[in-house]
């Protein structure tokens, strides 16, 4: 198993949060900007666990809503590196529905999410810190 792939594997989160009344809407559904923030923190973890450096989110990508995520249920975060470059890299954050009283879960919600890892300037560095000789 190489460096990255080891990394990839310590890094993996999983975050389970319940869908309280506070969260939801009118239709008594998550809302897609709660939705949004626990992904994006799920994978800005997800970023910093990898390279235990500092790092800011910078876009995301496509979020696919594929179905409603009812209040009185959990919502499981699960963020996983599945791109590396020099100073970024990308986070896909799957959010699946579970009914509090029924086995099994649905995946609903799937996104992607790049970040920057950069210093106490600002400014992008490696990820990778390079093998001195």
């Amino acid at each position: 198993m190489s460096i990255i792939e080891k990394k990839i594997e310590e890094s993996r989160t999983t975050i389970v949060r319940a869908i309280f009344p506070g969260s939801t809407n009118h239709y008594d559904t998550l809302f897609g900007g709660n939705a949004l923030k626990w992904m994006d923190e799920v994978a800005f973890i997800t970023a910093t666990r990898f390279g235990r450096k500092k790092f800011v989110t910078v876009s995301s990508d496509r979020i696919d809503f594929n179905m409603p995520i009812p209040g009185g249920h959990f919502a499981e975060l699960v963020g996983e590196v599945v791109k590396v470059g020099n100073t970024s890299l990308v986070v896909e954050v799957s959010l699946y529905l579970e009914q509090m009283y029924e086995p099994g879960k649905v995946l609903a919600v799937k996104g992607s999410f790049t970040f920057v890892a950069i210093d106490d300037e600002r400014k992008p560095v490696r990820i990778i810190e390079e093998a001195k000789a």
